[in-house]
């Protein structure tokens, strides 16, 4: 009779398992510090053998951190790098891929940005929105961004000009941003899904993406992240954290605390829209507190003025 798995095995299981649902959700990688790989790594040396009448599970392998001859020791131990280099293991069935060790030149990045524009203008992935579209909406903002604002879809105005948040809610935007000390050309703008979601039968008014169009093309996304590799991350609305996080506990829960989307700090806040819609101060108080927590993490400067926006006698 085949023996009961041990420990070790049974963990490594369920970390399999959990990875296959994230794979599942439409997560592609996830960051692992190198510390924990070399943790992993000793964990797997010490691990008991499994009975021959049981099917072994081979164990996660991660590229080597140090030199075999020279295993880390509390002399060698170096500090935990930051997380945008940490390695990126691969879910069941996909390629490991490590964050770049270097910089990409401004020349390069620029070079890669270009490609990754052509393959999403010309993409056609959803058949029924790349036939409604009049533009692509891929972004707009500097590359080298610590700031990134990330949407849901565009709408009626973006599909017209082919730039992301240029309607009414996107002038807001535009205001927000320069509060902060900042313009449009210093931050990156962008939204999950590149085209306007399409409305047959209605001849105005916008849709939600569905979650399998925000799957398809939140691949873009992720490669626009990686180029940019923003300090903070802003997410502008339920609908935007739904497709990030695959949170739908609701915006007033989760707007003010921080996340963590592919090694980068996120920021959930009500989407400009909203405060269109109701422009009580209190509400245009909880964002502009969610921005004073994020000039705080990226080091801006914040003025007394600045930090009594929206506050009586402020």
């Amino acid at each position: 009779m085949a023996s009961m798995p041990d420990p070790y095995h049974q963990l490594l299981d369920a970390a399999i398992q959990h990875l296959q649902e994230l794979k599942a959700r439409g997560v592609q990688f996830v960051p692992v510090a190198p510390e924990t790989l070399v943790e992993l790594k000793q964990s797997r040396r010490l691990a008991p053998v499994r009975s021959r009448t049981t099917q072994p599970v081979p164990a996660p392998r991660a590229a080597p951190l140090v030199s075999r001859s020279a295993p880390i020791t509390a002399k060698t131990a170096q500090p935990e790098p930051p997380i945008e280099q940490a390695l990126c293991l691969a879910l069941p069935g996909q390629e490991a891929v490590a964050a770049p060790a270097v910089v990409l030149s401004p020349e390069a990045k620029a070079a890669a940005f270009a490609e990754l524009r052509e393959r999403a203008m010309a993409c056609v992935k959803c058949p029924h929105l790349a036939s409604s579209r009049r533009n692509v909406v891929f972004g707009v903002g500097s590359l080298d961004a610590e700031l990134m604002f990330i949407g849901e879809a565009p709408g009626a105005d973006e599909d017209e000009q082919g730039e992301p948040f240029v309607g009414k809610a996107g002038q807001l935007l535009t205001k927000i941003i320069q509060a902060m000390g900042l313009t449009r050309n210093t931050v990156y703008i962008g939204n999950i899904l590149k085209c306007r979601p399409d409305t047959p039968g209605q001849s105005a008014g916008n849709r939600k993406p569905t979650p399998e169009e925000m799957k398809t093309c939140i691949p873009y996304l992720h490669e626009q992240i990686d180029l940019i590799r923003p300090k903070v991350i802003v997410a502008l609305g339920a609908t935007a954290v739904e497709g990030l996080l695959g949170k739908t506990i609701g915006i007033t829960r989760l707007r003010g605390n921080w996340k963590t989307y592919r090694g980068t700090p996120l920021m959930p806040t009500y989407h400009p829209a909203y405060l269109l819609r109701n422009q009580a101060p209190s509400e245009k108080r909880r964002v502009w507190e969610d921005m004073l927590q994020v000039m705080e993490r990226l080091g801006l400067p914040i003025s007394e003025k600045q930090r009594n926006y929206f506050l009586k006698g402020g």
